[in-house]
């Protein structure tokens, strides 16, 4: 299920790209803007008089994602479906996300649940809403409306919810689909190397066109203080990273001096004392890298790693608080 992270994702920005070229060739195309509450980077290899239009492209698809996943957009589908409203009959773009969230959830055993927005907007976490404490009756009122059990998708393309106020919240895997989709678009278009980042959610393909070998990102550092830090760089060819995490938002307990962040148990809505500060998955497309890097801030370190293990084509890296450092923890084929 679902975690805090969920919407500490959309004001930290822990993924970082490195842009290491001082200029920029011809053939090196960048487009770079604002959408989906964060920013974008877009890179490959091209030709000027292609730019226009893969920008209109580009504007359209973050659009259409929008109209369909949004829950800061009043009219979106989404948004109506949160109101209530059964009519919805919701498009590709949702349904896509829907089976892949549907696949996440069990394999984590109910850690991923896009339902736990009802306990992040009682927590204040969710869109327009201060933070705040909730009280124990309060959260077991909530507990009847979170379960991605109690949600489906009906033939006709419709959903259908136990009870009108479920809550569905895909921030924690609608960007890393929306940058699949773009991705996905300059495939189309017969690229074969280039690079989309949105809010630090990344695929690569190909090489980098400027320094002819893979492209290189880098993961913050943690223990940064006003001056930007690296932690690790890594090269990536042919798939997707994403990074969860909310070290930015952390408690020191006063006894050992030890940081904690805090993740929304989805079982019970409550918060859970975690000294994971960040995890970051590898996957063949960033959906998926998206939706694990998220349980991955929730579970134990310990169950984490086994639900790694046991995935195909994943690999994970987490860095954890002890006291004053940091431990870097990763699977064999990070």
């Amino acid at each position: 299920m679902l975690s805090i992270t969920t919407v500490c994702k959309k004001y930290i920005s822990i993924l970082a790209i490195l842009f290491v070229a001082c200029e920029t060739p011809s053939s090196l195309q960048i487009h770079q803007g604002r959408a989906l509450g964060t920013s974008y980077t877009i890179q490959y290899e091209g030709v000027f008089h292609q730019y226009a239009q893969y920008q209109k492209s580009i504007d359209s698809l973050f659009q259409v994602i929008n109209q369909s996943l949004s829950t800061y957009w009043p009219d979106s589908d989404i948004s109506k479906i949160n109101r209530g409203d059964s009519l919805v009959v919701v498009d590709s773009h949702f349904k896509k996300v829907f089976r892949k969230a549907t696949t996440v959830w069990k394999k984590t055993d109910g850690f991923f649940d896009p339902t736990i927005g009802s306990f992040a907007n009682a927590y204040g976490f969710g869109p327009q809403k201060p933070l705040r404490r909730i009280g124990m009756v309060q959260l077991d009122s909530l507990r009847q409306f979170t379960g991605w059990e109690k949600i489906s998708l009906r033939e006709n393309g419709t959903i259908r919810k136990d009870h009108p106020a479920i809550y569905l919240d895909f921030n924690a895997i609608a960007k890393g689909y929306t940058v699949d989709v773009i991705a996905n678009y300059l495939l189309e278009k017969g690229q074969q190397n280039y690079l989309v980042e949105i809010g630090g959610e990344v695929v690569a393909k190909g090489i980098s066109p400027k320094f002819q070998k893979a492209w290189t990102v880098a993961i913050d550092d943690p223990q940064q203080g006003a001056e930007r830090r690296f932690k690790t760089t890594l090269s990536l060819v042919d798939e997707a990273l994403a990074t969860s995490g909310n070290y930015r938002k952390y408690r020191i307990d006063s006894l050992t001096g030890e940081k904690y962040v805090h993740s929304l148990n989805p079982h019970t809505g409550l918060p859970v004392k975690s000294s994971i500060l960040s995890a970051s998955v590898r996957a063949t497309d960033c959906m998926t890298a998206d939706a694990y890097a998220t349980a991955l801030m929730v579970l134990p370190l310990e169950k984490g790693q086994e639900l790694i293990a046991s995935a195909t084509n994943l690999e994970a890296y987490w860095i954890v608080s002890q006291g004053s450092t940091t431990l870097e923890v990763s699977t064999k084929g990070w």
